[in-house]
């Protein structure tokens, strides 16, 4: 890491304590549909980002190749799937099952590389994905079993595994295409197909998004410049030096944070088998995302593989 620019350091720093805040601030916002918080979320970070870009990326952005355009747009559509998923996740589980099961997603990323690509696991991997899947099907029984949480646990711990897939996608594609596109030419058409897709789930869900109070859009922009400007957007700009195996390691402190954050506004404590489930996920990802970092890579096109193989090997 010696090689990394200080500013990373930095940058790095912000996007985790950025997230941290994420889960709070939609609890904050109290019984509104989580579609709606994901749209003024989304929107907002678009409507920051593209006045900027039209004056500073314009030609880069006019460049782009047909591939980055749909790369771009489908990391897009999974971001934005992303978000409605971990928000809804939040209405049924706690902060802090949902912020550790959406860290799952090195886990995932190992699956999806064996499935997709024909990756080989080795028997290490193999082991903290056993321990992982017990993990979270621990968490998932604990939670349905709390009076306070009922069977609507489980609808929420789904969801937040399913946001950990989706948002896998979209760090595997931005991984690719950080290699030669700047910081701001990618990330705001990125968050613009965000905002396009949960306004398009909004729609067909029939959600208002109109009519509630000035705390909620408060609380939405809020999120829009802390966790998804600030912390997207850091962990975006790291991805052109860092390997997202690191990214994903450093996203392990977000349940940390959220969790402690959630006790002390909420006085929100998970029952102690979650606890222990919820130890056994982090353990396993971290075990998985070391294990990654220290493979060599062995591609000759450092364009693709270099940039593919550090998050897909297995």
């Amino acid at each position: 890491m010696s090689d990394w620019p200080r500013r990373i350091y930095v940058v790095l720093g912000l996007g985790v304590l950025s997230f941290a805040f994420a889960p709070i601030l939609v609890r904050w916002a109290g019984d509104v549909p989580g579609v709606a918080i994901a749209v003024w979320r989304t929107v907002t970070a678009a409507a920051v980002l593209v006045p900027v870009a039209a004056v500073r990326s314009r030609a880069e952005m006019r460049r782009f190749s047909s591939r980055d355009v749909l790369l771009i747009g489908a990391a897009g559509v999974f971001l934005g799937l992303h978000f409605i998923a971990w928000i809804e996740s939040l209405s049924h589980t706690t902060v802090a099952s949902a912020s550790v099961l959406v860290t799952t997603s090195p886990i995932i990323l190992a699956v999806l590389g064996y499935a997709v690509l024909g990756e080989r696991l080795r028997r290490r991997t193999v082991l903290a994905i056993g321990v992982a899947v017990g993990g979270a099907g621990l968490i998932g029984w604990a939670d349905a079993g709390t009076v306070a949480l009922g069977q609507g646990a489980l609808l929420g711990n789904a969801l937040a595994l399913s946001g950990a897939l989706l948002v896998s996608v979209y760090l595997l594609i931005g991984r690719v295409v950080r290699q030669k596109v700047s910081w701001l030419a990618y990330v705001t058409p990125l968050y613009t197909v965000a905002a396009l897709t949960a306004l398009a789930a909004a729609i067909l869900r029939g959600v208002p998004l109109l009519g509630y109070s000035w705390h909620f859009y408060a609380l939405c922009v809020g999120l829009a410049l802390g966790p998804q400007v600030l912390g997207h957007g850091a962990f975006n700009y790291a991805l052109q030096y860092v390997p997202a195996a690191i990214v994903g390691m450093l996203a392990l402190l977000e349940p940390v944070g959220a969790s402690l954050l959630a006790y002390g506004l909420f006085g929100e404590v998970p029952p102690p088998a979650s606890i222990v489930g919820m130890g056994g996920v982090l353990a396993a990802v971290a075990v998985v995302v070391w294990r990654r970092e220290g493979e060599p890579e062995a591609s000759a096109d450092p364009a693709h593989s270099g940039a593919v193989a550090r998050q897909d090997e297995a």
